[in-house]
């Protein structure tokens, strides 16, 4: 049986969060996410917000580790690979749809894609780092290895 270090978990939202807060701040993309999106910056932070955004990125990380667990990917190549993948398959397929459809700037969609291509390969490069060889640490515990 395989068990989720949700400490370990919640360590790599924090990280996360922390690189999506520089990837949209102004010193990486945030002058032309704010122009390309209309969105205005507040003076003060939404704590509604931001306690949403982490969960959605708790939920996010769980379902990878478990995927690259139930896969058996053992390496951090083979997980990093497999991130790739995701990433193709879901949020630029998504992004690609609201090109299309909902008339979002392609720029946008490339500013949120980066972001995304950052948060799966962040959870897939640390589930497969900590794979077969290193069971029993974070993110991924054993029950034999208690």
């Amino acid at each position: 049986m395989i068990r989720i270090n949700y400490f370990a978990i919640a360590l790599l939202v924090v990280v996360a969060f922390i690189a999506s807060s520089v990837w949209y701040s102004p010193l990486m993309f945030g002058r032309e996410f704010t122009e390309l999106s209309a969105v205005s910056a507040s003076a003060h932070p939404n704590w509604l917000k931001i306690v949403c955004e982490l969960i959605r990125t708790f939920v996010l990380a769980y379902v990878i580790t478990r995927l690259v667990l139930l896969l058996n990917v053992a390496n951090s190549k083979g997980a990093l690979r497999l991130g790739i993948w995701l990433w193709i398959g879901f949020p630029v397929i998504l992004l690609t749809g609201s090109i299309l459809w909902q008339n979002v700037p392609w720029m946008l969609a490339a500013i949120h894609a980066g972001d995304w291509l950052i948060k799966v390969l962040l959870f897939t490069g640390t589930a497969g780092w900590w794979g077969k060889d290193r069971r029993g640490h974070a993110p991924v515990q054993t029950a034999d290895s208690n």
